[in-house]
């Protein structure tokens, strides 16, 4: 009899150590929980989080902006409320001072296109002039990100150059559409890159240049060809949604 209750409370001993150290074990090893926790932001859109790495919906590039989070508080806790309202102040005011949009120039773009559509050489000219005019115009200094700035400025130095031509050259319909070819895949480059505001889509023209670059950025999904205008406006097909 005294060694079955001696093993009955062995035994009950023996289990409250286990749970003890199971207790303590869970205490002492927080970082597992915490890491796992930890939320990285899109250095283009910081609306954008998760994991480490992963990757963002928006631009395609890498999650890499450590989030900082704000320790937990008591529900209903008027501090709390407090701190989280700031907080919440202080990120929007951070995103939209460090905003950057191509829309203008998106914009400038597709009026020198539907120039082009309508064989109109000196609208087109004028159209390129004010698309240079906002390439001057958008500062690329509210771009945070050091690898994307240098290759907005890269992209736009390269556009420049193409719309150039483009105003410079009224009454030559046929140079102007040379450069507006190559200018169109400077503008799938940046819209690809950065992004805009409104719904987009790259068309492509088989019949212009062998088909080696009749591409062009269009705002309706309705074919209208910049590199033939009335002379073959249908011509073409879209390839794909390039916001």
């Amino acid at each position: 009899m005294k060694n079955t209750i001696l093993s009955i409370v062995t035994f009950a001993l023996v289990l409250v150590s286990c749970n003890q150290k199971n207790k303590e074990s869970e205490v002492s090893n927080p970082e597992t929980t915490g890491t796992s926790s930890e939320l990285y932001a899109c250095p283009m859109h910081p609306e954008v989080t998760g994991k480490k790495g992963a990757e963002c919906p928006e631009c395609g590039m890498e999650l890499t902006e450590k989030v900082t989070q704000m320790p937990k508080m008591e529900k209903n806790n008027p501090i709390a409320t407090a701190v989280k309202t700031e907080n919440t102040a202080v990120t929007t005011k951070t995103i939209a001072e460090s905003s950057f949009t191509i829309n203008e120039i998106v914009s400038s773009y597709l009026k020198l296109k539907n120039a082009l559509v309508k064989d109109d050489s000196k609208g087109a000219a004028n159209a390129g002039k004010a698309l240079y005019a906002t390439f001057n115009k958008v500062n690329s200094n509210t771009i945070l990100d050091k690898k994307l700035k240098n290759k907005y400025n890269d992209i736009v130095a390269e556009a420049k150059e193409h719309v150039k031509h483009i105003g410079d050259n009224a009454g030559k319909m046929d140079h102007q559409r040379e450069y507006f070819a190559l200018l169109s895949k400077d503008m799938n480059d940046l819209i690809k890159t950065f992004g805009t505001d409104q719904k987009l889509y790259q068309a492509y023209c088989p019949m212009y240049n062998e088909g080696k670059n009749g591409y062009w950025i269009s705002e309706t999904k309705e074919i209208r060809n910049p590199y033939f205008g009335s002379e073959m406006l249908n011509c073409g097909r879209i390839v794909e949604t390039v916001k």
